[in-house]
């Protein structure tokens, strides 16, 4: 596995990731705009045999405070780490700019999406706690669930 990054120019094979994962990625003008977003957006990647298998998008709203845009691993590369891996690789990124907070916003609790009490799963075991639900930022069936993590320079 190669971890690439953060320029990636591979926006046909970052769409192919996402894809393959309608239960998150269902709604094709946002999954266009993850896909083409990568190519502007600091991106890493995990690589096999020359293909994305994963891939953690990165926007800067304020010089110490980031938010992960975009993150997913191939529906045939899932539960096996791949998302720690990106989420670690980053978070050392970020502190090497000098950024001290990492937000990430997905779909809250109050929804009936089963996926993505995965997603929240996987955010709360990586240290992200929750802030605010905001049930109409996207739309109603789709309540905004905002997280949060300190980053540390490591001592």
């Amino acid at each position: 596995m190669l971890l690439i990054g953060p320029q990636l120019q591979l926006e046909s094979q970052c769409e192919a990731v996402l894809r393959s994962l309608p239960e998150w990625f269902g709604i094709e003008e946002a999954l266009c705009m993850y896909a083409s977003d990568t190519a502007r957006l600091p991106t890493f990647a995990l690589s096999q045999d020359g293909a994305v298998v994963a891939f953690m998008s990165l926007m800067r709203h304020f010089a110490d405070a980031w938010e992960i845009h975009c993150v997913a691993v191939h529906a045939s590369a899932r539960n096996r780490g791949h998302g720690k891996v990106l989420l670690k690789h980053s978070e050392e990124w970020l502190v090497g700019q000098g950024v001290r907070f990492l937000q990430v916003k997905t779909v809250a609790h109050t929804s009936k999406n089963a996926a993505y009490r995965e997603t929240r799963k996987f955010y709360a075991a990586s240290g992200f706690t929750p802030i605010e639900v905001f049930p109409l930022l996207w739309a109603p069936q789709n309540p905004a669930l905002q997280l949060i993590k300190a980053l540390h320079r490591p001592s």
